[in-house]
């Protein structure tokens, strides 16, 4: 597994490993619920306390505290580092991995599995209000291609996620970036004679 090295410029700011594997039921569990998969999104640009979470999804405190504890026992989530305040220790969590993706029996070998998880679902759901205000930008396209294609395809989109994770952070309005490849039932015309 690879370590990346956090910089100033290029979020977040603290030291990951690029890809992590999860192996375990109770990890894919943990990751699939919406407010954890906020908090994940969120400690892509800096690790934080639970306070500055809990302020950031408007949410308890207790709540936050809660999510954070499941993904941090399951190895999505790590203290990086602790100040104190008063007399308490505050912890800043971050994540353990820029990406997260199920362990197949291919990934086990040492290839790469497929990508994060419920991300069309979650991008559908916060893409609405955008395209109601005429503000979503997004394509689809169908073509009839070679799986060994459609892996092509898929390690160069993972590269282009890789640059917008790491994309200094600036602009006061936050964008989602859904990319993907998906086998589909749409219809094919007949071999040409």
């Amino acid at each position: 597994m690879l370590v990346c090295c956090a910089m100033a410029d290029n979020p977040p700011d603290y030291e990951l490993a690029d890809r992590m594997a999860l192996t375990r039921a109770d990890q894919v569990k943990a990751i699939g619920h919406p407010l954890r998969t906020t908090i994940l999104q969120l400690l892509h640009e800096r690790a934080a306390t639970v306070t500055e979470l809990a302020a950031a999804v408007d949410r308890p405190k207790s709540t936050v505290a809660h999510h954070v504890d499941v993904l941090a026992r399951n190895g999505l989530l790590q203290v990086v580092r602790t100040r104190k305040v008063r007399a308490v220790e505050e912890r800043f969590y971050g994540r353990t991995a820029r990406i997260f993706h199920v362990a197949t029996e291919s990934s086990s070998a040492g290839e790469q599995a497929t990508g994060d998880f419920n991300d069309f679902e979650v991008a559908a759901r916060e893409s609405a209000t955008a395209f109601e205000q005429g503000k979503l930008w997004g394509f689809i396209r169908h073509a009839r291609i070679s799986e060994d294609q459609a892996s092509q395809f898929w390690n160069r989109m993972a590269e282009l996620v890789d640059e917008f994770d790491r994309t200094p952070r600036s602009g006061e309005t936050m964008y989602g970036f859904a990319i993907g490849i998906y086998p589909t039932d749409h219809p094919t015309l007949p071999t040409a004679e």
